[in-house]
């Protein structure tokens, strides 16, 4: 389930891409898939481990050739990142800034080692979607680890442009997952046996390992009225 798209963002084959906050590695994977060279890294040990077994399982299936000439996975800190100027043609960082205080300090460090005239994609949790979970369920965001702030568009925008970069354009996406965590924040975000809660997660599964036309057609509903994310792209200038 991508959040960012990757022909806005203009990703080529050979594309050296920097996937940070990777998590498990949906944005990683795909663009391996799509020819890239990529790095994932993520601060979790859990996390990169379970990418890199991930990336090595695809190429022992032939879906990928060598690793070595596709990924690389690194355990890291984004106010840190071990890598030097102009390192990347294109960047994607997903729902990782909602969860940094100093989240200018990592846009700094995103700016910096994208080269002049590449690309990058953010997302983070859309406005008004997510003021409603922190509306039904403090156990929602305030945990360890948990959101600590909630953006609008423009203050985003905003930081964005301080470090440099140019935003040319936005899009909202995954309209059908706002509902469930609303449901989620309401019944309680640690009960996942809830009945309602259990069925929604089934449509969810349903609609990203079949994809078919009636929940496409409800994301392009949806998505710019109730997505849960926003995704904002960015241009280094020349």
């Amino acid at each position: 389930m991508l959040t960012a798209k990757y022909d806005e963002l203009g990703l080529k084959t050979g594309d050296k891409v920097l996937d940070l906050g990777c998590g498990f590695g949906r944005h990683a994977f795909e663009a391996a898939r799509r020819g890239a060279s990529v790095v994932a890294l993520d601060a979790g040990r859990d996390e990169v481990e379970g990418v890199a077994a991930t990336f090595a399982a695809m190429v022992e299936v032939g879906e990928l050739a060598p690793a070595s000439l596709h990924a690389n996975v690194v355990q890291g800190d984004a106010l840190h990142l071990p890598f030097p100027d102009g390192s990347f043609d294109r960047v994607i960082c997903s729902e990782v800034l909602e969860h940094i205080p100093n989240d200018v300090a990592v846009m700094r460090e995103l700016a910096r080692v994208l080269r002049p005239g590449g690309t990058m994609a953010i997302t983070v949790p859309r406005f008004g979607p997510e003021l409603i979970n922190w509306a039904l369920s403090d156990e929602y965001h305030n945990v360890p680890g948990g959101h600590i702030r909630i953006y609008r568009r423009s203050v985003l925008n905003e930081r964005l442009a301080s470090t440099g970069l140019v935003v040319t354009g936005h899009h909202y996406a995954h309209g059908l997952h706002s509902p469930y965590w609303w449901l989620k924040c309401f019944v309680g975000t640690t009960n996942d046996e809830h009945k309602l809660v259990k069925r929604y997660h089934q449509l969810l599964v349903w609609e990203i390992m079949k994809k078919p036309r009636v929940t496409r057609y409800a994301e392009r509903v949806l998505s710019p009225v109730m997505g849960k994310s926003i995704v904002v792209y960015l241009r280094k200038p020349q």
